[in-house]
């Protein structure tokens, strides 16, 4: 695949020449555990590994947990209380719960080795963030084969559907939160949910998924609690937090003071994205996300995370963020086939995942590359200096 298309211009390179990284991190958590774990860790860490290679390989272990979890569960009807046939090894909960903490781990020594080798700037931080966009599926869809579908205690994958859709929310949010102040508040969920996965995953290896159906609050299990969670922590303390946080650089004029239309604008893609998805699974005639959940939910974490790293592009480049996305349009008519053609909605959705995928690949690709030319840097190696 040759990644030659330039989808930067010349405002854009502009920006990344002028952007200053500026994030507050208040989460008790990372200040006073992890950071000083990752600390320690980046001493042993050798100087000649690239930051973003450090980032990409944490993005490869994700995708591996999410894959290895494909191929024993691929219809998340495994750890249900009426699957008759084996069950998942428990090892391979052990392994997904190593593949995550080694993926949080490297996400979280990629910056501190880009300042501790002097190569912090824009490309860094636009890989780590992009391929972060794309994480968002992976991991609660991981976390679907801990419970299983077809089970009383348990949600159905149209609920799973939902709290993915919340995943993605919470992420967006952090970002159209800098494009409107110019300071990335990193949220608190991120550190607490990569823990709390790792710990999770590491008890389901000792003790199997079976105990997790128990009852935590009257007839509600541990499933529908963690669904309520996610919903919670949206509702009721991320979207409050953030709609706060841009009022205050509004009133204290700390932000980019943009009108409220303007403000708005990559709300926009958002918003169309989620209504799109919800329709399709609501009209659909097969009932496509029954059918097949796992390629819906690929499909759609890949559509988030190009409509995601183009608000980032937006604004870290401190450039306007596109209303529409292409992507957008090619759902529309794979939607428009399924209601027309119901024998054909299933490789409709094949066909999707497949083009949002690529296309992604190739759009990440291309902008990586532009950047690298542009700063004149190869994004998976560094100059290597004896010490």
């Amino acid at each position: 695949m040759v990644f030659d298309n330039l989808y930067l211009n010349k405002d854009h390179l502009n920006g990344f020449d002028n952007y200053k990284y500026n994030a507050i991190d208040t989460n008790p958590l990372g200040t006073y555990i992890m950071h000083p774990f990752w600390n320690a860790l980046i001493k042993v860490t050798p100087r000649w590994i690239a930051p973003n290679l450090l980032t990409f390989v944490g993005f490869l272990f994700t995708v591996g947990a999410s894959l290895l979890l494909a191929y024993y569960d691929y219809g998340f009807y495994v750890s249900g209380i009426n699957y008759k046939g084996d069950p998942i090894p428990r090892w391979v909960f052990g392994v997904v719960s190593l593949f995550i903490f080694i993926s949080y781990s490297l996400d979280g020594l990629d910056g501190k080795q880009a300042r501790r080798t002097g190569t912090s700037g824009p490309l860094g931080e636009l890989f780590d963030h992009g391929l972060d966009s794309w994480t968002t599926v992976f991991i609660p869809t991981a976390l679907y084969s801990i419970f299983g579908r077809d089970d009383p205690n348990t949600i159905q994958p149209i609920r799973m559907y939902y709290i993915c859709i919340m995943v993605f929310i919470n992420f967006y949010l952090a970002h159209w939160e800098k494009y409107n102040t110019g300071v990335l508040y990193l949220p608190w969920s991120y550190d607490f949910s990569m823990v709390g996965l790792v710990f999770f995953f590491g008890l389901t290896a000792f003790f199997g998924p079976e105990k997790w159906k128990m009852s935590l609050i009257g007839n509600y299990s541990f499933g529908h609690v963690t669904e309520i969670t996610f919903y919670f922590t949206t509702f009721i303390t991320n979207i409050p937090v953030s709609i706060y946080n841009i009022y205050v650089s509004y009133r204290d004029k700390t932000g980019k003071n943009l009108s409220i239309l303007e403000g708005s604008r990559p709300l926009i893609p958002l918003t169309v994205f989620v209504s799109l998805c919800l329709i399709w699974v609501k009209i659909s005639p097969t009932n496509v996300l029954e059918r097949d959940p796992r390629i819906f939910f690929m499909m759609s974490g890949a559509i988030f995370s190009n409509i995601c790293c183009r608000l980032i592009v937006a604004q870290m480049s401190k450039t306007r963020c596109e209303a529409h996305n292409n992507l957008l349009s090619f759902m529309v008519v794979a939607i428009l086939f399924s209601v027309f053609l119901p024998p054909i909605e299933l490789i409709c959705m094949y066909i999707m995942a497949l083009i949002s995928i690529l296309t992604h690949i190739y759009y990440g690709g291309c902008v990586v590359k532009q950047m690298a030319d542009h700063f004149n840097i190869m994004c998976f190696k560094i100059p290597y200096k004896k010490h």
